[in-house]
Formats: C-alpha cells, structure tokens, sequence
C-alpha cells in the first residue's frame, strides 16, 4: 500500500492518502484519505502511527490543494473517497472537509468508532455521505476495558441507533481479538446489534500494533469466526468475515 504523506492542513490533520483502493469502499473504485488522532487506545489497533495526534510527524508532506487537486484530475476514473483514521470525527474540520470532496462529484465512505453521534447527526441529516462503516469494539460490559480509556457508551449506542436509522448504506464491524473476545461477546454483540443491514468479523492480524504486549495476551488463543458466525448470523441481513 503506497501512501502520499500529508501534513497539518487548516485544523484538520492528515496522515496521508492511498490513490486507489479496490477494498476500502465496497463495489467502487476509491482512493483513502487517513486523517490523525483517535479517541480510543485499542491495544489491537492496526495504525498505531494515527492515533497520537501530538506523536504524529506532520513534517513532512503536501496540503490540503494537493490532495483536492488529485481529486480533481481523477474525475471520471475514481468514483468515491474512504475517510479513515484514526477516528475522523474528532476532525474539527472534517464536514467541510466532506462537502468539498462531495462539490468534486464523489461518494464518500465515513469509517468511525461511533465516538461522535453529533457529528454523524450532521452528515446523516445534509446526505453528506454514501456509506458508514462503524465499529463495533466489543460487548457493552467490555467496552470501556477494550478501548483502554473511560468513555459515556450513551454516545456509542447513539450512534449505532443513528446509523441503523439513516437509511444510508452501513456496516457495523468487530476485529476478532483472541484474549480479549470470547465467543460469549459476540452473542451479546448481536443481541445487541440485532436486525443491522451488514455485521462483519474482521480476523484479528499481529502484525504493527499499538500496544506489542498484546501478544503475550493472544499468544497460543483462538476464536472459531465461522463457528461465532453460524451462531449469530439470523440477527443480521448480513454477515461475513474478512482477513
């Protein structure tokens, strides 16, 4: 995966952007824009680099004109634009940001941890985005131990009820994290996401980390994702695994 590095750009912070995903957006052609800073510290995040706002070099890069004026040149040839983190929500900028990639002609895919229900409020009420995809971290019990930092799930639950609600394209998601998800989370999982459009189990990969001792915690587990899936799939319209 080649990225082109960004820097600091008005008050929104970009770590960089993939010219072409075929994965990212599904069923369209796609470039992927990685925005810094995150409001969660999940052990198993695979992007560490994104998530410390005030550890992330901004020093080296492009701008925001560059990164529009790409957009610009790829008209005709890319269809929409993937915003990832990190967690873009927590962008100041971000739906300006979003009306000025939707002014191009683009459809625009919003990934997001359900951290700011406001903000998605807002996108959702303007049609400001064709797709969400939000994950799901783990069981509401095990929510706040899971992303490592203390957090109102109110903003959480709001969030999926707006997503489930928009009538916009959505997928909820769960990477799979052998010693810190059991097959128990994912039955309340579904209990609790019941009757959502698309639900995915993503295989946890231990490769970059944010916190490596993980691996002293996963070393030797496993999960059965297909045996997790047959057992919670009638709650979903659709469910698959990926990784």
């Amino acid at each position: 995966m080649k990225i082109d590095n960004c820097k600091l750009i008005t008050a929104l912070v970009i770590a960089g952007f993939q010219k072409l995903t075929l994965l990212d957006y599904p069923g369209h052609l796609a470039a992927t824009v990685f925005t810094v800073g995150c409001s969660f510290r999940c052990p198993f995040c695979h992007n560490p680099e994104l998530v410390n706002h005030g550890t992330y070099n901004i020093e080296h890069g492009t701008i925001e004109k560059d990164f529009f004026e790409f957009l610009k040149k790829r008209k005709g040839k890319l269809e929409g634009v993937c915003i990832t983190g990190g967690e873009p929500a927590i962008q100041p900028d971000l739906v300006e940001f979003i009306r000025k990639i939707r002014k191009l002609g683009y459809k625009v895919k919003l990934d997001t941890n359900g951290t700011r229900p406001d903000i998605l409020r807002e996108v959702i009420s303007e049609r400001l985005v064709d797709f969400i995809a939000m994950d799901i971290k783990n069981q509401p019990k095990k929510y706040e131990k899971t992303i490592n930092t203390k957090f109102d799930l109110n903003r959480i639950k709001l969030s999926i009820g707006l997503i489930m609600n928009s009538r916009i394209p959505y997928e909820f998601r769960t990477t799979a994290v052998p010693g810190i998800h059991s097959e128990r989370d994912f039955l309340a999982i579904a209990k609790w996401i019941k009757n959502a459009q698309s639900y995915w189990l993503q295989r946890y990969q231990e490769t970059k980390i944010l916190d490596p001792n993980l691996k002293k915690k996963t070393k030797g587990k496993k999960l059965d994702l297909e045996k997790i899936k047959t057992k919670i799939e009638k709650n979903f319209g659709k469910i698959g695994i990926r990784g």
